[in-house]
């Protein structure tokens, strides 16, 4: 099934949702999250909090991740319940907490406690009351069903161990019509982590059809990474 510029593909059915913490934006993906199939587990872990905000919230990440375009593409709206699966520091929590306003949620998830707390100390210096971090499994969000209307996962895909049961969680957690937004390195990209545990974006929307979603490859947002945009379909 060919997937470039633009690609639109159909498969699967589910449902489901709940509470917990990912992995960081860049975190959660060199982690020691293995990825199905011929991509391994990276032995890495995220532990310094303090030490890898350094990295993740540097400035100069603004110019190649450019976070108000993801965000901008996710078309949140207001009441929106959002999630931020390998949340890591926090990176991109203030702005989606801004665009859930007041009477939506976001949910900040990761494995890694240092970097729930680090993020529970943002939440606290920035205002951002609508937003909770959580700890997570590596195999599962913990999750509610039918409780979440986005879902941003950051640099992080090609570390989830088994991704086909995986996307299964994710799409019961999703509200009819909800969506999965899936932002990973190209193969060339100068960030990331080694190429061989990168996945090429229509392996991401072969994966992700297995959960009833409509997928769409967008590449030319980001210099040095693509989104696959998963949007979950009635069964």
């Amino acid at each position: 099934m060919a997937v470039r510029a633009a690609l639109v593909v159909v498969a699967g059915v589910l449902a489901g949702c709940a509470h917990g913490s990912g992995a960081p934006a860049e975190n959660l993906s060199a982690r020691h999250h293995g990825a199905s199939g011929s991509h391994g587990p990276l032995g890495h872990r995220f532990e310094n909090a303090e030490e890898w905000a350094k990295r993740f919230d540097d400035p100069a990440r603004d110019a190649w991740q450019r976070p108000d375009e993801v965000i901008g593409l996710m078309a949140i709206e207001p009441g929106m319940r959002v999630v931020d699966l390998g949340a890591g520091t926090g990176y991109f929590l203030r702005r989606i907490s801004k665009a859930v306003g007041s009477a939506g949620a976001v949910l900040a998830l990761d494995i890694e406690p240092g970097m729930i707390d680090y993020m529970a100390e943002r939440c606290r210096r920035e205002g951002l009351t609508n937003t909770r971090p959580l700890r997570v499994p590596l195999d599962d969000p913990k999750l509610d069903p039918g409780s979440v209307h986005r879902i941003l996962i950051v640099n992080t895909w090609h570390h989830i161990p088994d991704r086909t049961a995986y996307v299964k969680k994710l799409a019961r957690a999703l509200v009819p019509g909800g969506a999965v937004y899936v932002v990973d390195f190209t193969l060339e990209s100068e960030h990331g982590p080694p190429r061989e545990h990168r996945i090429e974006p229509e392996r991401v929307a072969r994966e992700l059809i297995v959960g009833w979603f409509e997928t769409k490859l967008i590449e030319d947002l980001l210099p040095e990474q693509y989104v696959v945009a998963g949007r979950l379909l009635s069964p």
